[in-house]
């Protein structure tokens, strides 16, 4: 890990600790809550397995589909203003992240991996570092590799990276934010709490990252006014540790069966 990924995670704490304080969700929850430090380790040694991951999909893009894209296209994206690319982008970026998203719960192989994230049975700030490289890798190629293959500028590609990373953090924070009747145009820490509801009304609903209406559009929406999940997680056997969490999806079934679960049914 770098060490302005040090100084980032830094600033996150130092940001979104007093927030959570001052606007708790849940007021009782404690900042060294349970499995804090496993999804510190994800948050200090995530970034070098999926960055490699990531490059590795976007490389393998750009010099096979990428070739089919005309220099024109990318000459136009990026000459445009660097807040129209960037708008642009953030639409554009979170159609292939709810794609991904949707098929990481559809498909039952692909779910063994974003299991891992669904098994944070407290949310906060520094519980959205608990993903698998796998999943974190194939799900941020979905959408930054649309936004290579027709030029944006690095600026403009850089910069929706930052507030990408931003808005995780504050859709998983234990606050309570009431942003109106934005909240089915934008997602919300309540749109994103209610995807990792353990109610059987909320699975596999509230698939976007930034743009709430996509599951609009695709009939994915769940936001039950102003009401918050009474409980978080799954029933999958979800071991406790980084290095297990990190190894579980290609455990065979048996060995998997065996493993403590995370909740009961």
């Amino acid at each position: 890990m770098t060490l302005f990924n040090y100084k980032a995670l830094l600033i996150a704490a130092l940001i979104f600790i007093p927030i959570e304080h001052l606007f708790a969700l849940r007021p009782g929850q404690k900042i060294f809550r349970k499995a804090f430090f496993n999804d510190l380790i994800y948050a200090l040694f995530n970034s070098v397995p999926t960055t490699v991951g990531l490059i590795a999909i976007v490389a393998l893009a750009t010099s096979t589909v990428g070739e089919l894209v005309p220099d024109y296209v990318g000459h136009a994206v990026s000459s445009q203003p660097v807040w129209l690319q960037l708008t642009e982008i953030i639409v554009i970026a979170d159609f292939g992240f709810y794609g991904a998203h949707r098929a990481f719960h559809a498909v039952p192989f692909l779910w063994r991996f974003h299991a891992i994230h669904h098994s944070i049975e407290e949310l906060d700030w520094l519980a959205a570092h608990r993903i698998h490289p796998v999943d974190l890798a194939l799900t941020k190629g979905a959408s930054f590799v649309p936004l290579y293959l027709l030029g944006f500028s690095s600026s403009a590609i850089a910069l929706f990276a930052i507030i990408f990373h931003a808005h995780g953090l504050l859709l998983h924070a234990n606050i309570k934010l009431n942003i109106g009747p934005f909240r089915w145009l934008v997602a919300s820490p309540q749109f994103h709490h209610w995807h990792h509801a353990h109610e059987r009304a909320a699975y596999d609903k509230n698939f976007a990252g930034q743009l709430a209406f996509i599951d609009v559009l695709f009939g994915t929406m769940h936001l039950p006014g102003d009401t918050v999940p009474e409980r978080y997680g799954v029933d999958d056997p979800i071991p406790p540790t980084y290095v297990e969490q990190l190894a579980y999806p290609l455990l065979p079934k048996s060995k998997i069966n065996e493993a403590p679960a995370t909740r009961d049914a």
